[in-house]
C-alpha cells in the first residue's frame, strides 16, 4: 500500500509539471485557431512561424545573447568560486554575501536598477545592455553551482601536484577543472536557460532596434495564445530538453573514458 501511494505521489508531481506542457504541444498541431476545441492535427502553425520574420530574428536576438551571456556567466562564476574556496582575501565575505544575495533579488528590481544606471552611463539600450544584464543574472547561479561541486573536492589534489612539480595555474587547470566540469556545464545549461526566460529584466534593458523572444511572446499573448506562440513553445522546449540531454551523453562519455 505505502508503494502504491508513493508511485501515485511521483506521478501526481509529474502530471503536475508536465501536463501543461503535454497541452501546449497537443494544441500546436491544431488545425484550429482557438483553443477552445480540437479541429484535427495539422503543420500549419510551425509553417506558419517560419515564415514569420519577426518571431525568427527576435528568436535569433536571443539565441546570441543567451549563448553570450551564459558564456560570460560561467567564466565568471567559475572564477569566484574558485576564489571563494581556495584563497582568503579583503571582501572574501562581502563577495560570498553578494553572490548569495543576488540569487534571491527580485528580476524587476535589477531591472530598474541597471535601467538606471545604463541612463547615468548614456548607455544606449540594445545588445550589450542585455549581454550585461544578463551575464549579472546567471553569473551568481553559475558560483553557486560550482561551489557546491568544490565543496566535494578534495584538496589534498593539488597538494600533490604541487609536490610533483606542477604550477598553481597547471594544478588548477589539469586536476581542478576537470573535475568541476559537470558543474560548469551544468552551471552554462542553467545561465542559458535563465537568459532565454528572461522577461522582467529584458523588458527594461532593451532597445527598440533590439526585441528578444520573451518580449515578443509577452507582447502577443496580451490578446491571447495563438497557436503559432504553441508551436514557438514547443520548439523551445525541445531545444532546451535537446541541450540537456547532450551534456546527460557528454557526461557519461566522460566517465567512460575517465
Amino acid at each position: 500500500m505505502t508503494g502504491c501511494l508513493k508511485r501515485l505521489y511521483v506521478w501526481l508531481v509529474y502530471g503536475f509539471f508536465y501536463l501543461p506542457l503535454l497541452v501546449m504541444f497537443l494544441y500546436s498541431f491544431n488545425t484550429n485557431k482557438y483553443t477552445t476545441a480540437w479541429g484535427g492535427f495539422s503543420l500549419k502553425w510551425y509553417a506558419s512561424l517560419l515564415h514569420n520574420t519577426a518571431i525568427l530574428d527576435a528568436a535569433l536576438n536571443s539565441l546570441l545573447v543567451a549563448t553570450c551571456a551564459a558564456s560570460l556567466a560561467t567564466l565568471l562564476g567559475a572564477l569566484a568560486a574558485v576564489c571563494l574556496k581556495r584563497y582568503r582575501f579583503p571582501g572574501h565575505r562581502a563577495l560570498a554575501i553578494g553572490i548569495l544575495l543576488l540569487t534571491v533579488s527580485p528580476d524587476i528590481v535589477m531591472g530598474i536598477s541597471f535601467l538606471i544606471l545604463f541612463i547615468a552611463c548614456s548607455i544606449q539600450l540594445g545588445f550589450f545592455t542585455l549581454l550585461i544584464s544578463h551575464t549579472a543574472l546567471c553569473a551568481p547561479f553559475v558560483a553557486v553551482t560550482a561551489l557546491a561541486r568544490l565543496a566535494e573536492f578534495d584538496e589534498r589534489l593539488i597538494e600533490a601536484a604541487r609536490d610533483l612539480g606542477a604550477s598553481e595555474a597547471g594544478a588548477l587547470l589539469h586536476i581542478l577543472l576537470p573535475l568541476t566540469a559537470p558543474a560548469v556545464a551544468a552551471g552554462w545549461l542553467l545561465s542559458f536557460t535563465l537568459s532565454m526566460d528572461d522577461v522582467l529584466i529584458s523588458t527594461f534593458v532593451t532597445g527598440p532596434s533590439f526585441e528578444v523572444l520573451p518580449v515578443r511572446i509577452y507582447s502577443m499573448v496580451k490578446l491571447g495564445v495563438k497557436p503559432d506562440v504553441n508551436a514557438l513553445s514547443a520548439i523551445m522546449f525541445l531545444l532546451t530538453l535537446s541541450l540537456v540531454l547532450l551534456a546527460r551523453v557528454v557526461s557519461q562519455l566522460r566517465r567512460k573514458t575517465a
